[in-house]
């Protein structure tokens, strides 16, 4: 038995020997990374700098875009998932050290919790705009936007540090995760000393997470479609703006559901180890920005205006 302080490394299993391929997955993950932070930073930038998208809606899309980037970028190199996913694949030894594995979980936990929080607050936006459209500006105001985002942020890292700081304190029994990267249900499971603690902490920190964002989405959208069905032209056109949402909220859940089914039932399928945990961490922060970038007419039209300005602008200095 050792401490978790006194544990060197963790060894993680679901990596296995790609061969000459290995250069490929090294590619194929660096293009992943590099289009999530342009397309993201691309929004983020055009939101900012275009004054008429100086709205709450746009800042709870920025919060959003910025989560993305820190899921994948995490804020900090070591803890970085995608230069992880490059440095695992060339390695022939997958381990990991025992703070950077904790810093990991910090940061992929995190970026689970601000996303579906995010996706709330942003679906009660959607319900306020087409159920009280008169009273939309009243009700969600600029300095409640930037609270509601700040609320979700501080709660996300307050949880999460928690989460981490009980798990520092088990004995294990084993320094082997069977998964591409960290993950505290895992590193729970190989403890020795009692998980009483881990487990009330986890199962109430869980279900504040998931039943506080899901009650403002349930509600919102259950008042949505009462509209809709009431007033069908006016609902088309409602429903239509929501697309975006609605599909980044399908595919987060789905992918959650998946890395619970496969951290919990430890599927023995090689593929599917290596395919679950990477449809989370990897198409929701592609998803978003093509989603909002093609489906926002506000964003498109924004995006095209700085475009022609950087266009004139190099016509302008070439000719200088």
């Amino acid at each position: 038995m050792v401490n978790s302080s006194e544990v060197s490394h963790f060894t993680l299993g679901a990596y296995f020997d790609t061969g000459p391929l290995r250069w490929l997955y090294f590619v194929l993950t660096l293009s992943v990374y590099v289009l999530i932070l342009l397309s993201n930073l691309l929004l983020i930038v055009v939101i900012c700098w275009n004054r008429t998208l100086h709205e709450p809606m746009y800042i709870f899309l920025c919060s959003l875009f910025m989560n993305e980037i820190y899921g994948s970028t995490a804020l900090f190199p070591l803890s970085n998932i995608f230069t992880f996913l490059l440095h695992q694949t060339l390695k022939d030894v997958h381990t990991v050290s025992v703070a950077h594995c904790f810093l990991q979980l910090f940061c992929l936990y995190t970026y689970a919790n601000v996303e579906l929080f995010n996706l709330a607050v942003m679906s009660y936006d959607r319900y306020v705009a087409i159920c009280h459209p008169l009273q939309y500006r009243a009700i969600i105001t600029m300095n409640k936007a930037a609270l509601m985002v700040g609320l979700i942020w501080v709660y996300s890292f307050t949880r999460c540090l928690i989460t981490i700081s009980i798990s520092l304190q088990l004995t294990l029994c084993s320094n082997f995760i069977d998964n591409l990267f960290c993950h505290n249900y895992l590193i729970v499971r190989l403890a020795c000393s009692d998980t009483q603690v881990n487990n009330i902490y986890g199962y109430v920190g869980t279900t504040l997470s998931l039943i506080l964002p899901l009650l403002p989405i349930f509600f919102s959208y259950t008042c949505i479609l009462r509209v809709a069905l009431g007033r069908p032209q006016r609902g088309q056109k409602a429903i239509h703006t929501c697309i975006p949402h609605i599909v980044s909220l399908l595919n987060f859940a789905l992918g959650s559901f998946l890395e619970i089914v496969q951290t919990r039932f430890q599927i023995s399928s090689v593929p599917m180890r290596i395919l679950l945990p990477l449809y989370l961490t990897m198409l929701q922060p592609v998803l978003n920005p093509l989603m909002y970038g093609l489906k926002t007419s506000a964003i498109r039209r924004a995006s095209k205006h700085e475009l022609k300005k950087m266009v004139v602008h190099g016509v302008d200095s070439k000719q200088v």
